[in-house]
């Protein structure tokens, strides 16, 4: 078949592929019958090209390439003459009213199109098969939507991978913003504004504020090395940059700002915020301590919430199953921190009902109050080994009391996050600290011991019921087990790992005790060994309190300890304004002997 004449003005690569796709359409069809349409080689990839003529008035000829999409396909149908010669599609120029949208996401034409006209036309196609065409095809309404950045799929933000069924529980609360700023809704409490005493839009300023100051101590720390000569970094030298001493000063200067007594318009005005919101809201912190401190907590519960966030995310944590959202404990209702593996018909009730004498477990109140009308116990079971006015300590064997131990450990767990022993405790001692009253022994803490520990290690567990926190409790129960490794003639060390707040109990209580050993201490010369010998305190714990309080130095190939005088008077004067206090533990008072075997 002999080719068509190329149209003057036009490309001649670009008329070249066309005329040899045209020519090959005309091959197919001619082997085809009537049905054949679907065969077409103009699919929804394909495009055309106008190649205008010199003079305005010629006809265009259709430039057929693979890879620039179709804006609108239409079919006419085919005429079933039986006619073997295939048949010519005519080109539709669209109106100039009409925008074309092209995707810049499909890949470059293989044919050259640099000399073809930049024009782009829809075209009018006829076949049969219009279905399967009509599935290609784009709508006019839909090539809008396109154009509209509003219909464009958008990404996932954090907060969308939750069900927008959930609500937050807060009431009067609608689950828009979030505590930590970056998030446009909420479904928990944690990330409540509303919970918190404020707005969303108080926490979205407070968050690129962060983020300003943060960029802003970036470009000073950098600024700050670029003018620094040597980058070795000095192990023996560990005092503080002055950068950390002017922060060091200027928090001291804003804690000494503080009110430390509350005006009575501001007690008042937390009693009626009480009083109208009760626990859905969190209490009004204003002037409760100091500004620098307020900003460091409201911190500490963003980052708090955003780590809870990205753990329900993961599916670590479910909301509302499995969780026990609070425990009724005595006359005290007590929120949870952390999940239980209590039996399941218990752990997803939400509320758990607690006997405070023998830890029995109860699904409802009135279970409770039967029990207690019953319950004979009132104090701990095992032997009373010491006792100092209203406070007494059991100690317990997980042997002999596996039940009572089993139900302490699974308590226990509901305010602990690393433990991990639950009811294989025959082989632990559990000393139990409680406080007396008319109606019995009140469990206030207790810690576990190994009977036989390799590592010398004193305590395997410790816990302060959260209603005794920060009372003093939790220094009486450090200091018993170091009193019990004294008598054993040991030195002792807590096993690792320590939760935070056991963790910051002992620092504090390793630094009350060497603050207080340098203050008595006349020599000229002293021995970590002679301290770890008369307090019972690992060497290594001893060491690291050393570091932390940059009391320990490297000179002259020797190490040195230094005694503060700053921190020995500084820890002197708070022991004076204490005063006498019955939150000590009194040696003298100790009933107990090393047990010899399990």
């Amino acid at each position: 078949m002999p080719r068509r004449k190329r149209t003057a003005g036009s490309s001649s690569d670009a008329t070249g592929d066309s005329d040899d796709s045209v020519e090959q359409e005309k091959t197919d069809s001619s082997h085809s019958d009537g049905n054949s349409r679907a065969n077409t080689r103009l699919t929804r990839a394909s495009s055309l090209r106008l190649s205008q003529s010199s003079h305005g008035d010629q006809s265009s000829t259709a430039v057929v390439t693979g890879t620039v999409p179709l804006e609108r396909v239409k079919c006419l149908p085919q005429a079933h003459d039986g006619s073997k010669s295939g048949r010519l599609y005519p080109l539709i120029e669209p109106p100039a009213d009409v925008k074309h949208v092209v995707d810049r996401d499909e890949s470059p034409p293989r044919t050259p199109t640099g000399n073809a006209a930049s024009s782009e036309s829809d075209i009018d196609v006829s076949s049969p098969n219009a279905s399967h065409d009509e599935s290609h095809a784009r709508d006019p309404s839909q090539k809008d939507s396109a154009s509209d950045p509003s219909h464009r799929p958008k990404r996932r933000r954090f907060h969308e991978s939750y069900n927008f069924n959930m609500k937050c529980p807060t009431p009067g609360c609608n689950s828009l913003g979030h505590l930590t700023g970056k998030h446009e809704r909420h479904f928990s409490i944690s990330g409540c504004p509303l919970y918190h005493n404020l707005s969303a839009d108080e926490c979205k300023v407070s968050f690129e504020s962060s983020v300003k100051a943060v960029d802003r101590d970036k470009q000073e720390e950098e600024r700050s090395q670029g003018q620094t000569e040597d980058h070795r970094h000095a192990t023996r030298h560990q005092a503080p940059t002055p950068r950390q001493v002017r922060y060091k000063e200027k928090v001291v200067e804003m804690r000494k700002r503080r009110n430390s007594p509350l005006p009575r318009e501001q007690k008042d005005k937390s009693m009626e915020h009480r009083q109208s919101h009760g626990t859905s809201r969190e209490p009004l912190l204003d002037n409760v301590t100091s500004e620098y401190d307020l900003e460091l907590f409201r911190k500490a519960q963003a980052r708090a919430s955003e780590d809870l966030e990205k753990l329900r995310l993961q599916g670590q944590i479910t909301e509302g199953s499995n969780m026990i959202k609070t425990i009724l404990f005595g006359r005290y209702e007590l929120d949870t921190w952390y999940h239980s593996p209590y039996p399941e018909e218990y752990a997803r009730l939400g509320r758990l009902y607690v006997c405070e004498f023998c830890l029995k477990y109860m699904k409802s109140q009135t279970i409770l109050r039967r029990h207690m009308a019953k319950c004979v116990w009132k104090h701990p079971p095992g032997d009373e080994v010491y006792r100092k006015g209203a406070i007494s300590v059991f100690e317990v064997d997980g042997k002999k009391n596996k039940i009572y131990c089993q139900n302490l450990c699974l308590l226990a767990k509901l305010f602990l996050d690393h433990k991990t022993l639950y009811y294989d405790v025959e082989p632990f001692l559990f000393y139990v600290m409680t406080e007396a009253d008319n109606t019995g022994c009140h469990l206030v803490g207790y810690f576990s011991k190994e009977k036989n520990s390799f590592l010398n290690y004193n305590v395997s567990c410790i816990l302060t019921m959260p209603q005794y926190m920060r009372q003093g409790y939790g220094k009486m129960l450090i200091d018993f087990s170091y009193l019990l490794s004294k008598v054993e003639e040991k030195v002792g060390s807590p096993e690792r790992p320590l939760s935070d707040l056991g963790l910051i109990s002992y620092r504090s209580y390793w630094k009350e005790v060497l603050l207080r050993y340098m203050y008595n201490f006349q020599g000229k010369e002293i021995s970590i060994k002679e301290i770890s010998q008369e307090t019972a305190v690992n060497p290594v714990d001893i060491v690291s309190t050393l570091q932390s309080l940059q009391m320990l130095k490297y000179w002259k190939g020797k190490h040195l300890v230094l005694k503060r005088q700053d921190l020995i008077e500084e820890w002197k004067a708070k022991e004076t304004k204490r005063g006498t206090s019955n939150k000590t533990i009194d040696p003298h008072s100790l009933k107990w002997t090393p047990p010899k075997g399990t």
